[in-house]
């Protein structure tokens, strides 16, 4: 199947001026302002998913999202060098052990965002052998969800379970980067090789030839043969879940760094293309890609700041010569200064505004989220200087 390359809207060509530094800081400086008011609540437990009435809830171990609290505490650690913030990230892997060894909602792919930014980061950045060896263990539950034959990593829920086997979503894109780290550290080549059947079977079969994304598809885990793509959180089965079209830009640009595969930036170029090509006239999305203006929509944030950390990745691919660099970059800063001029949050907790979890079950709908806040933060430090993402 050949998968289209729009052609990039034309006001991406329009100069923008760069993300100084002197703005980029200034950003950096107002994330770690409201981290540092919502520090104190959540030193042994964590935000809640979405916020509530602009508030997170605190939390345990209940959900696929506490890594992105540890996530930004190690991410302002790096930027300020302030041992207040890895304190509380390395006390919180007490939280993570207890998920493992208690097997609390651990029957999921979302393992590697859990412990991707909870556990690798802290072995990376500081050498932390606990940290090392907690990573290890979760990512031997995530490999024992792939099912060889259907060459897919089940999305959810027990193995076993009819109505959940084979079902693959685009998401995992970016829980298949904790297999790639464990096989490097511990040379099991079984861990590299399900992710990177994961990955092409994510690539052919979650992306339509318009290089619009399903949410989700199911496998034969009998035949291997293909079955159906539908969505979970999307508008329709045939609509564009914004999300989801984010996090095919960002994993398959992140898929290049651990395969050296040239297809998957390619691919995520193209997805790319179709998520620009979209946006409303502030250049942040609504939930979905089908919506446009007249549909009076709810924007996803999150989506926003996730295609943004994809876009970054993707540049640092691309050849210095390739004529879309300038637009890339383009597209980049028109994202991030709106959502930085009229979606950061504070008052509020959190760090962008007008997120959305899951609209069609009424789940944190034009509220903050963790990982929407995660990825903004992230955006903000890959702009600013020379830095190895913890998806890397």
């Amino acid at each position: 199947m050949t998968i289209a390359l729009e052609m990039l809207d034309a006001r991406y060509s329009a100069p923008q001026p760069d993300l100084s530094q002197s703005w980029l800081r200034e950003a950096i400086a107002g994330v770690l302002t409201q981290l540092d008011t919502m520090l104190p609540r959540f030193t042994t437990t964590f935000p809640a998913a979405s916020a509530s009435a602009g508030r997170y809830p605190a939390v345990e171990k209940v959900d696929w999202t506490e890594g992105f609290w540890t996530g930004m505490l190690w991410l302002a650690w790096e930027v300020t060098g302030d041992d207040k913030y890895r304190t509380v990230a390395e006390g919180l892997l007490d939280s993570f052990e207890e998920r493992l060894n208690k097997q609390i909602k651990v029957d999921t792919h979302d393992l590697g965002f859990l412990y991707l930014l909870s556990c690798v980061n802290a072995w990376k950045l500081t050498g932390n052998i606990r940290a090392r060896d907690l990573a290890l263990r979760a990512a031997e539950l995530l490999y024992r969800r792939f099912n060889a034959t259907a060459g897919v990593i089940q999305a959810w829920g027990n193995l076993n379970d009819p109505a959940r086997q084979g079902r693959m979503i685009i998401d995992c894109n970016l829980n298949v980067p904790l297999l790639f780290w464990a096989a490097d550290e511990t040379g099991n080549s079984a861990y590299r090789e399900a992710a990177v059947r994961h990955l092409s079977q994510a690539a052919r079969y979650l992306v339509r030839e318009d290089a619009s994304t399903f949410h989700t598809f199911y496998m034969d885990i009998h035949n291997g043969q293909p079955l159906r793509g539908d969505t979970h959180q999307g508008f329709s089965d045939s609509s564009c879940w914004a999300r989801g079209q984010a996090w095919g830009i960002y994993g398959f640009a992140l898929g290049f760094h651990h395969t050296g595969d040239a297809t998957q930036p390619e691919l995520a170029r193209r997805l790319a293309h179709y998520f620009l090509n979209r946006l409303p006239e502030d250049y942040v999305c609504y939930w979905d890609l089908v919506f446009t203006a007249r549909d009076n929509a709810c924007r996803d944030t999150s989506a926003a700041a996730i295609a943004v950390c994809g876009l970054a990745e993707l540049l640092k691919i691309l050849p210095l010569t390739d004529p879309l660099r300038p637009a890339y970059a383009n597209a980049i800063a028109l994202i991030m200064r709106n959502l930085s001029t009229h979606y950061f949050a504070p008052p509020q907790d959190g760090l962008l505004r007008e997120g959305v979890y899951n609209f069609g079950r009424n789940m944190g709908i034009n509220e903050p989220n963790l990982w929407g806040d995660y990825f903004y933060f992230e955006a903000l430090v890959r702009l600013s200087r020379v830095w190895t993402p913890y998806f890397c």
